[in-house]
């Protein structure tokens, strides 16, 4: 038995949120297996210039503008790329802010705000990969990003974070019970603190306490969680779904 690398040619892939950080670390890798993959991003000029990135390198990749948030904005960018591609075998769903502080100081703005971003925009992509792939019956896999923050409370997290990333793994189950029957796999990534712009925002204390409550004394790196959606969009991933992959350095055992 021999064991290769797993490759996505001929596959397309549509990745939010991924004009920077671990949405762009997630394109760069699926590029690299040989998937053809659409950037989209609510900043236009910066998802632009991650994909003449990219492009440089010679990988075959398209930019699109996408308000996760808003449906209407969301069919438009998948309707761009099946207007280039024609299909859409990898749904990632990356976007989300990013938010900290105490639970009592939350606004009902700034709940909201998260919510729609991490929440309802996991959502609205679920539903419309997921309906494309039902509809063209080729199978496919969707991936959502979830966090540790949503199966552990930590001071580090807001609670409107929190409650996001907990309530995309409940709907990572919900999809993929309905698609099961469509060969399509749905599965949650759930790191725990990535080296990132995003982490980079703590203070040094709160990054200090961050790494030691960690069991391998780091904090996840980008292409340790790119990998695991390269694995998960995979052939070799064909039996897992409704699963939560956590990549957390052992915070987080079971």
């Amino acid at each position: 038995m021999t064991t290769e690398p797993a490759g996505l040619a001929g596959r397309t892939a549509f990745v939010t949120g991924a004009a920077q950080g671990l949405g762009y670390g997630i394109a760069s890798a699926l590029a690299e297996a040989g998937a053809r993959v659409a950037l989209t991003d609510v900043d236009e000029d910066r998802v632009r210039d991650a994909a003449d990135a990219l492009r440089r390198e010679g990988r075959d990749v398209i930019a699109l503008p996408l308000d996760v948030r808003i449906e209407a904005s969301f069919e438009r960018a998948f309707a761009g790329v099946l207007d280039r591609w024609g299909r859409v075998d990898v749904m990632i769903n990356n976007a989300a802010l990013t938010a900290h502080g105490s639970l009592w100081d939350i606004t009902s703005d700034e709940w909201d705000e998260v919510l729609a971003v991490n929440l309802r925009g996991c959502f609205f992509g679920c539903r419309i990969a997921g309906r494309h792939m039902r509809e063209t019956r080729a199978g496919g896999r969707i991936i959502n990003l979830s966090s540790i923050a949503g199966q552990q409370a930590s001071a580090a997290s807001g609670a409107h974070y929190a409650a996001s990333k907990a309530g995309i793994l409940a709907l990572t189950r919900a999809f993929a019970t309905e698609l099961a029957a469509y060969r399509v796999t749905v599965n949650a990534l759930a790191p725990s603190a990535v080296e990132s712009p995003a982490l980079r925002e703590l203070d040094a204390a709160q990054r200090e306490r961050l790494a030691l409550a960690t069991p391998l004394g780091r904090f996840c790196e980008m292409h340790e969680v790119a990998a695991a959606a390269v694995f998960l969009a995979g052939d070799g991933a064909g039996y897992i779904t409704g699963a939560t992959l956590d990549l957390n350095g052992g915070r987080l055992m079971r």
